[in-house]
């Protein structure tokens, strides 16, 4: 059956779920838009609900697993979160893994991301996370859903196939600690070195702040200071940016090691 109508009950609720986290929340239920997301949400063993498909523009491969529901070019337009891009939407039932779950390897590197707010840098944290093989990524006291639309796009669906937790920061301390991590705070003091000159061939944690105002005193004296050198005359850098120099850099080492 082809669902045309703007005021579908099913399309009521998609609608819901794009734009209210306490809904999302809720139900346990998430949105996935567009063909390598959806292949990724699948590949990552995230369980699909329904799949809602418009066939003007969807050129891919019909899911096996979740209802079906075509949609008609109207009110695909209006579901999408891209506008008319893929034909493709589906609903994921959330995961939630407590920290504990995390098993750190010998080299595990680790991101820790304070507080942040914008779902774009997430997103964009996540992407240089998956592609340069940070082991976890770490959200604490945050205040951005991980299943937010603008999370899933703008990492590309790298959501799904990254080890992500939200912990509270006394919590996530805790872990690392207990865990044998060398904590790397990125707190601007006099006593912050190169992150170059810090090693990342053993169990590595690196912590970023908030967008605007870096991270809390709760940090402070909690590990070792360090800083990305620049040479212009810019002090600071965006935090996605900051976090995936440091991820290459990891990756870095641990390529050199013999």
């Amino acid at each position: 059956m082809l669902i045309e109508s703007l005021q579908n009950d099913k399309i009521k609720n998609i609608s819901r779920l794009l734009t209210d986290n306490r809904f999302r929340k809720k139900s346990g239920l998430f949105t996935v838009e567009g063909q390598q997301e959806n292949d990724r949400a699948i590949r990552y063993a995230y369980e699909p609900a329904e799949f809602f498909i418009c066939e003007s523009i969807f050129k891919g491969n019909i899911p096996q697993n979740g209802k079906i529901h075509y949609v008609s070019d109207k009110v695909y337009e209006k579901i999408a979160y891209r506008g008319t891009s893929e034909g493709i939407i589906g609903v994921y039932k959330t995961k939630e893994l407590p920290l504990s779950s995390f098993i750190p390897g010998t080299q595990s590197t680790v991101i820790v991301v304070e507080g942040i707010e914008k779902p774009g840098n997430l997103g964009a944290i996540l992407r240089s996370c998956e592609a340069f093989g940070i082991d976890a990524l770490i959200v604490t006291d945050g205040k951005t859903d991980f299943y937010n639309p603008n999370v899933i796009r703008s990492s590309v669906g790298c959501l799904f196939g990254m080890q992500v937790f939200q912990a509270g920061n006394a919590e996530v301390l805790e872990f690392l600690q207990d865990n044998g991590f060398n904590l790397y705070t990125t707190l601007m003091d006099e006593t912050a070195e190169d992150i170059y000159t810090r090693n990342f061939t053993q169990k590595s944690a690196v912590l970023f702040g908030t967008e605007h105002s870096g991270l809390s005193d709760f940090w402070i004296g909690k590990g070792q200071n360090t800083l990305i050198p620049m040479a212009g005359s810019i002090d600071s850098l965006n935090l996605s940016n900051a976090v995936a120099i440091t991820c290459y850099e990891a990756l870095r080492q641990k390529k050199q090691q013999p």
